[in-house]
């Protein structure tokens, strides 16, 4: 069981890594960098928010904002109220870029995971993986997470 889980989610994050380089020039973690920033207030986030979501380390998160600044997806903007802090804001060219690329990865996502699967099927797959992820994420204090590294 271990292995074929480990089999699936590999094959699967390389499934969708590249259907999104296909059609978009991006990695699969940059197309969920750009979904979460459009779901967000004003499309905006701080980065420390965005590399909790991602769960990835923050230097992680740098170099891909960058790239994202690169492309003139998103933009960073200093925050006032925390000197060190900084925001990852959504352009509308990188909206456009998301808004284009969704349907095919939907689709993509569809096709690999739930065309395969039954409604209960499905339904126990996501009660399982809310379930682990729920038992990896602990709230004590100083908790070996890498978006506090």
């Amino acid at each position: 069981m271990w292995r074929s889980y480990i089999e699936a989610a590999t094959l699967l994050e390389d499934h969708l890594d590249r259907q999104l380089q296909r059609d978009a020039g991006m990695p699969h973690v940059y197309y969920g960098l750009l979904v979460k920033l459009a779901e967000s207030p004003r499309r905006r986030l701080r980065m420390t928010e965005l590399a909790k979501y991602a769960k990835i380390t923050r230097s992680r998160l740098s170099h891909a904002v960058a790239r994202l600044e690169k492309n003139g997806w998103v933009r960073r903007e200093d925050c006032p109220s925390d000197k060190r802090g900084q925001f990852a804001i959504l352009t509308e060219e990188g909206y456009e870029v998301l808004r284009r690329t969704a349907p095919g990865h939907v689709n993509a996502v569809r096709q690999a995971v739930f065309d395969r699967l039954t409604p209960q099927q499905q339904e126990s797959l996501g009660e399982i993986m809310r379930i682990v992820a729920e038992g990896l994420q602990p709230s004590e204090a100083g908790a070996d997470l890498p978006w506090l590294r």
